[in-house]
C-alpha cells in the first residue's frame, strides 16, 4: 500500500496536531513522520501553522478516495489549507532548457540514478542544440521555438504540458521570461536556477558583476517563479569561495558547479513534498 503525504498550513492555534495524528489513528494508520513549524510574521498578532505528516495507508480502512474525502472534511472543520499526495502517483517533469546543458545533465543524471521521486518525462527547448543530451538519455526532446508571438508560442508549450499530463516544469538555464498568465497558470509549479546567491547581482552577467565587486563567495539560487522576475520563494540557495585570482572564466565554472547542484537538490526537495510555500518563503522540512 502507498505512502501517503499531508501538507498543512492554516492560522495557528492549539490542537491541531492532536486533531491530525487524532485522524490517523482513527483510522488504522501508522505515522511515518511528522514536521511542524510555526512562525509569526512581523506586526501580526496570528501566526502560521504548517505541517509534513508522513503516514503508512497499509491498515488503513479507507481507500485513496475514502482518505481524500476525510481529510477534506477535516480541512473544511479546522480551516485548513491541505496537499495530499500519495507516493504511488509518481509527479511528472518537464525541463526547459536553451543551449546550456549542465543543469539538464544533473537531473537527467539523477533520474538514470532513481534520485528523485518524480520522473522527467520531456525536454522542452527553444533551441536544438541540446536534442543530443535528451536522446542520449532516451527521452523525448521537444523544440518549440520562441518567435514574434510570444504568446503563441507559449500556448503551445503549455499544450504539451497538458497532453503529457506534467505536474512541475523545472527550468534549467532557459533563457526565456515567462508571461505573467503562464506564471499564474503554473504557480507553485515552476522551479528556476539562477545563476548569482539572490538577492545580489540581479540580471545579466552576474559573474561580471561578481568580479567588479570583488566577492569572496558566488553562489546559486533555486526558486519559485513568479510573476515579479527572480524575486519566487527560494527554494535552496549554495556558495563557493572565490578570491582575486579568479578570472570571470573561473567564477562561471564554479557558478555551473553549484547551479546544476542546487537545481537538481531544489527538484528532489520538491518531488519528496518537503517544501512549503509561506508568503514569499519556503519552509524546508528535513
Amino acid at each position: 500500500m502507498p505512502v501517503a503525504t499531508l501538507l498543512v498550513s492554516c492560522r495557528d492555534r492549539t490542537g491541531l496536531v492532536a486533531a491530525l495524528s487524532d485522524f490517523v489513528f482513527r483510522h488504522g494508520g501508522n505515522i511515518i513522520d511528522l514536521d511542524q513549524h510555526s512562525e509569526t510574521a512581523p506586526g501580526e498578532s496570528t501566526g502560521t501553522f504548517l505541517m509534513r505528516l508522513v503516514f503508512d495507508t497499509a491498515g488503513m480502512r479507507l481507500d485513496q478516495q475514502g482518505i481524500r474525502t476525510a481529510i477534506s472534511v477535516l480541512a473544511q472543520s479546522h480551516d485548513l489549507t491541505t496537499d495530499l499526495s500519495f507516493s504511488d502517483r509518481r509527479p511528472k517533469v518537464a525541463v526547459f532548457c536553451s543551449t546550456v546543458p549542465h543543469c539538464l545533465y544533473d537531473l537527467l543524471l539523477a533520474q538514470s540514478l532513481g534520485d528523485l521521486a518524480g520522473d522527467i518525462v520531456a525536454v522542452v527547448a527553444n533551441h536544438d542544440s541540446l536534442r543530443g543530451v535528451a536522446e542520449h538519455f532516451s527521452l523525448p526532446f521537444h523544440f518549440l521555438p520562441i518567435g514574434q508571438d510570444k504568446l503563441a508560442d507559449e500556448a503551445k508549450q503549455e499544450a504539451l504540458l497538458t497532453e503529457l499530463g506534467i505536474d512541475l516544469v523545472v527550468l534549467a538555464r532557459y533563457m526565456q521570461i515567462l508571461s505573467p498568465g503562464f506564471v499564474s497558470r503554473w504557480q507553485g509549479r515552476i522551479i528556476n536556477i539562477h545563476h548569482s546567491f539572490l538577492p545580489a547581482f540581479v540580471g545579466a552577467k552576474p559573474y561580471h558583476q561578481a568580479k567588479e565587486r570583488g566577492v569572496k563567495l558566488i553562489g546559486a539560487t533555486a526558486h519559485y517563479v513568479t510573476a515579479e522576475l527572480d524575486q519566487g520563494p527560494i527554494i535552496e540557495q549554495d556558495v563557493a569561495r572565490v578570491s582575486h585570482k579568479d578570472d570571470v572564466a573561473s567564477l562561471i565554472r564554479k557558478g555551473r558547479d553549484l547551479e546544476r547542484r542546487v537545481v537538481t537538490r531544489a527538484v528532489r526537495l520538491h518531488l519528496d513534498r518537503r517544501v512549503l510555500v509561506s508568503g514569499n518563503r519556503t519552509v524546508i522540512f528535513g
